[in-house]
């Protein structure tokens, strides 16, 4: 059983947009998640919109623009917005592209997979995380324990990505390679961090 990608999905995949040149890509953050969703390929936006209402319906606003914050190099911006509004603006792009396919078919199998088995494991896993900050490492649980410990995994995995000084033991990699396994995650989605294991 495969979910439809071998890389990176939902929100945590939307993240990854706000690097460094993405103001370069479209002139709102609205637009540079549209842009991104790829035509003909309905999965990708019902699986940003799944986690995108998933937070919306477990966490308060602060806690979402900790989650953004952390887990994106340069953006979104909360000058102007709140977390939940931000979160609310990505589902609304993802049901405007939506409308505007055919024969959009629901996510099945592997590719709802929750994780909520795994919960108490990811769990212990974002509290062995000794780079992260208090404020989110305790968003990270939050959504592990709130939303689904998938969606968490995977938020991390992007918040270790863009933390400086962040480095992962062997053993700790090892570890979640199994439980991204576990989740049918794809083969290059937990890679993204295999550089941070140190060097002994």
């Amino acid at each position: 059983m495969q979910r439809f990608t071998e890389f990176d999905f939902g929100v945590s995949w939307v993240m990854g947009f706000f690097h460094q040149d993405c103001t370069y890509e479209a002139d709102t953050e609205a637009e540079l998640v549209a842009q991104h969703l790829p035509e003909g390929a309905a999965e990708y936006a019902l699986a940003v919109r799944r986690d995108a209402r998933t937070l919306l319906d477990s966490l308060p606003s602060e806690t979402l623009e900790v989650l953004w914050t952390a887990g994106s190099q340069y953006g979104p911006s909360f000058a102007r917005t709140t977390g939940a509004e931000w979160t609310r603006t990505v589902v609304g792009v993802c049901d405007t592209w939506l409308s505007e396919q055919s024969g959009v078919r629901p996510l099945t199998g592997a590719d709802t997979e929750d994780g909520l088995t795994h919960r108490d494991t990811v769990v212990a896993e974002i509290e062995g995380m000794g780079f992260l900050t208090a404020e989110v490492r305790q968003a990270l649980v939050d959504c592990a324990h709130h939303c689904t410990p998938d969606l968490a995994l995977r938020v991390l995995f992007k918040v270790a990505v863009d933390t400086p000084g962040a480095s992962l033991s062997e053993d700790q990699y090892k570890r979640l390679e199994t439980i991204g396994s576990a989740l049918h995650y794809g083969e290059f989605l937990v890679e993204d961090v295999k550089f941070l294991v140190a060097d002994d």
